[in-house]
This record gives structure tokens, C-alpha cells and sequence, in this order.
């Protein structure tokens, strides 16, 4: 700042009032200060004391669970409450360019801790990014048998294996910890495939969503055939087929 403005309470100064530009000056020091303010905040001391918190970090959920059974005795989230919760979920950088494809992204997912993000394109290609070692790319995947596009992936509960889905019966299985960055399926990196369909099938499904358990043991997918199944990695085979919505 050049200039020391006096402000009156109540109201902008009579240099803000002569100038818009100072005006809005005034506003983004404001919004810098309220931004910095929140990224430093702490909760409040009662919610420190009636969670037995002392200086230690205080967990969301935990913050919510005191607020839901008013612990506190407040009813509700103190000021530095809120602003110590904003800082943790609502993002205070960016957007920036982590990648340029020459074909359109169609869906994207972190990693359970964080560190990895995937990406899966309209071209048949996935990528995988470390987000810890800046957006250095982890996993270059070129699919197999795709039907338009990329339609869901899921990373295994060990982050080992990824699954990827499309517009078709077939799931298929890469390895995504070894030592090879580009993974083309069947040439340099094997990419097994599920199968789900079954005898009775009148016609082909796409697949649209996918999810391991939680032992990476079994996985489960939505589909266009109006069911969900599930799909036993160990017995290589699908054991289960539940009529679940109607397409």
C-alpha cells in the first residue's frame, strides 16, 4: 500500500467514495486478510475443552459430532469453529493445468490417501498422476476393447491393481505399482479381463460403475442390464446377480 487511508465506521472513506478503484482495492486487502485469517484458525477454546482436545488437531468429525450433541452447550459452531472446518475441505489454490490430452477427460478420482489421481479419457487411455511429487505422471495405460469411452475406474483398497470399465460386459485388471510407466494392454502389460455377462444374456451391457470391497477380495459393478453383481477375484467368477433398478 503507497498511502495510509483513515475509514470511518459504518461507511467507505471519502477517498473510497472518490475513487471505485480504491474502492475495490480496499476489498481484495479485505478478502486476502479474511482468506489468511481463515487458514490460520483454530476452533474455539470451549470446543477445545468440552472435547479434551488440548492443543492437538480436532478431527471434522469429531468437530460435528460435538456440534449434533451440543457439547458445548453453544447449539451451534462458534465463528473460529467454522472458519477452522472451511479451511480443511474448501480449496485455497488454484485451478491449474495438470495435463493436456488431445482427447476429452470423462472421469477422475483421488486415491483413498490422496496421493495418486486418475484420470480416464475418451480415447482410451488412463493416466495416473503423483500428486506428491507434482502431478509427475505415475502410469501411462492404454486400454483394451474400449466401447466409447472410459465409463468408470476403481483403485484397489491397496492402490496394487486398477480397474477400468466401459460400455461393454468386460472389466479389465492392471497392475499399477510395477515397474513399467506405459502399460498397453497385452503388448508390454497384461491387462486381464472380467467377464459379466452371463449364458441368458438377451444382448450385450455397458458397465458403468465399479467399486472393490473393502478386503479387494470381490468387485462390484452397476450396469445397463438393470443389476448390480459382484464378481469373486479368488474364484474367478461372478457369484452374485441382484435386480436392483430398471435402466
Amino acid at each position: 500500500m503507497c498511502s495510509k487511508r483513515k475509514t470511518c465506521h459504518g461507511g467507505p472513506s471519502q477517498q473510497e467514495q472518490d475513487s471505485p478503484a480504491v474502492a475495490n482495492e480496499v476489498f481484495v486487502i479485505d478478502e486476502e486478510v479474511s482468506h489468511l485469517t481463515r487458514l490460520k484458525s483454530e476452533p474455539s477454546e470451549r470446543t477445545r475443552a468440552c472435547l479434551h482436545a488440548g492443543k492437538s488437531h480436532i478431527s471434522t468429525f469429531k468437530l460435528l459430532s460435538s456440534r449434533e450433541s451440543n457439547r458445548s452447550g453453544f447449539g451451534r459452531f462458534s465463528s473460529a469453529d467454522c472458519s477452522y472446518a472451511l479451511r480443511k475441505h474448501l480449496p485455497v489454490r488454484g485451478p491449474w493445468c495438470v495435463d493436456n490430452m488431445d482427447c476429452a477427460a470423462y472421469i477422475s478420482q483421488f486415491s483413498s490417501d490422496g496421493s495418486l489421481l486418475i484420470a480416464g479419457f475418451r480415447g482410451g487411455r488412463i493416466r495416473i498422476y503423483n500428486a506428491d511429487k507434482k502431478w509427475k505422471i505415475h502410469k501411462d495405460i492404454t486400454c483394451k476393447s474400449l466401447r466409447w469411452t472410459v465409463s468408470d475406474i476403481a483403485l484397489s483398497p491397496d492402490q496394487q491393481y486398477l480397474a477400468y470399465s466401459s460400455l461393454s460386459p468386460t472389466v479389465h485388471i492392471v497392475n499399477v505399482q510395477n515397474a513399467l510407466k506405459q502399460s498397453h494392454a497385452n503388448s508390454t502389460d497384461i491387462h486381464e479381463g472380467l467377464n459379466f455377462s452371463a449364458a441368458d444374456d438377451e444382448s450385450s451391457f455397458g458397465i458403468f460403475s465399479i467399486k472393490f470391497s473393502k478386503d479387494g477380495r470381490e468387485i462390484a459393478v452397476g450396469n445397463s442390464n438393470e443389476s448390480i453383481c459382484i464378481y469373486d477375484l479368488g474364484a474367478n467368477k461372478v457369484t452374485e446377480r441382484i435386480q436392483a433398478h430398471v435402466g
